[in-house]
């Protein structure tokens, strides 16, 4: 038998497949057995009640999905006092997701979250900073280093910081928020993106732009985790583009310590599941005990204008 456990991020997961937060909610318990999953992300939420962005929230586009759906929330007491208890009946360990306007009101927000239940945040900074002309934290170094700090200071749980995709930036971010205090990093949030409707030459989102997922993103993304790992000395989440177990095991070989799986769920809810599965398989196949062996053994090397990427192996 296959031993999936990782060490991630200041958890020792079961396995290293997770839902992407805005992906998943505890109703799918009804569907998929929850403690056959790594680790539960929660929906994002946010100091204050929002009721998110104007619809059309949600449009189709080739190789994925747009979405612009705005973080509603129903506040952080209510989360508190009655979602978190709704998961206390699963093993599988809780990352609650959150996001705020401001430094302070992330670090409040943090304080809030850090109850009997919760085994880590997952920090989305690649919300708008209010702060900084609306600028999303994860967009320049040195506000990354900024919020982490401020959250760092909030709590004792483990901090994965959640990266945004939309910075020409990722390496040094990444390290901005491992020095400020983050146990792993999610890459990455969805990419900036836009579709329009030729028959009312309208944009397809209510808000115009919103995020792309799904299978287009995931060879982009997987560049980024790949710099990232190679940027930092703590783990790296994969997340972007994860359909089927051999998307993960991309991940695994650039050196992700765990993926994250969403888009993939709205089309088939045992998605994450089939990507367990997959997992033990490829190993299993492949003779390999422990799927931590497959972890960072990218072989090949190539050299591309000048710059040479080295295997990490």
């Amino acid at each position: 038998m296959v031993d999936l456990s990782v060490d991630c991020g200041g958890l020792r997961l079961a396995n290293p497949v997770m839902p992407a937060s805005g992906t998943f909610s505890h109703e799918l318990a009804d569907i998929i057995d929850f403690d056959r999953l790594g680790a539960l992300v929660t929906k994002t939420i946010t100091p204050e009640r929002r009721l998110g962005n104007p619809t059309p929230r949600v449009a189709e586009v080739s190789g994925g999905m747009l979405n612009s759906i705005g973080i509603p929330s129903k506040g952080a007491a209510q989360f508190v006092a009655e979602v978190i208890p709704l998961y206390a009946a699963f093993t599988a360990p809780l990352i609650v997701s959150i996001s705020a306007n401001t430094p302070d009101e992330f670090a409040e927000l943090c304080r809030k979250v850090t109850v009997p239940g919760v085994a880590a945040i997952e920090v989305n900074i690649s919300c708008p900073n209010l702060e900084d002309d609306g600028r999303a934290f994860a967009m320049r170094p040195h506000t990354t280093l900024q919020v982490m700090q401020k959250l760092r200071a909030a709590t004792d749980l483990p901090l994965w910081a959640k990266l945004t995709p939309n910075t020409g930036e990722i390496p040094e971010v990444a390290a901005a928020a491992e020095a400020g205090g983050a146990d792993a990093l999610v890459v990455a949030n969805t990419i900036l993106a836009m579709s329009v409707d030729i028959r009312t030459r309208r944009p397809t989102l209510g808000k115009v732009m919103g995020g792309l997922s799904g299978p287009a993103v995931k060879p982009i993304v997987l560049r980024m985790a790949y710099q990232c790992v190679r940027s930092v000395g703590i783990p790296v989440i994969g997340c972007g583009g994860i359909m089927t177990a051999e998307d993960a095991v991309e991940y695994l070989f650039v050196g992700c310590q765990a993926v994250q799986v969403g888009t993939a769920t709205f089309l088939h809810a045992g998605a994450m599941l089939d990507v367990i599965d997959g997992l033990e398989a490829f190993c299993r196949d492949a003779g390999i005990e422990r799927v931590s062996e497959i972890i960072g053994t990218l072989s090949s090397s190539a050299e591309d204008g000048g710059m040479v990427w080295e295997a990490i192996a």
